[in-house]
């Protein structure tokens, strides 16, 4: 299993308003596919939004990588309808 932290860009309150961080994390459940390898996710608030800490079945770093990406990517227009937006993948 490999983790990969997506820092979501968008609206930050302090604290988060209740629901709003198991919300991302239903969004991107709903937009996970098999091949995506999503085991969990974690949604945490920081300073400038909301990190996804994206627990992955991957062979690789480098395949982790690619699927968050292509995960993400299929929950971009979901994700943008309550102000948020990718900024960052990380290992």
């Amino acid at each position: 299993m490999r983790l990969v932290l997506a820092s979501l860009e968008g609206p930050h309150r302090d604290p988060a308003p209740p629901g709003v961080l198991a919300l991302l994390s239903d969004l991107v459940w709903a937009h996970a596919a098999t091949a995506n390898g999503l085991e969990h996710v974690r949604a945490t608030a920081s300073d400038d939004g909301v990190d996804l800490y994206l627990f992955l079945r991957a062979v690789s770093d480098a395949a982790a990588l690619d699927q968050a990406r292509a995960l993400l990517d299929g929950a971009r227009a979901s994700l943008r309808v309550h102000g948020y937006s990718t900024a960052a993948l990380r290992r």
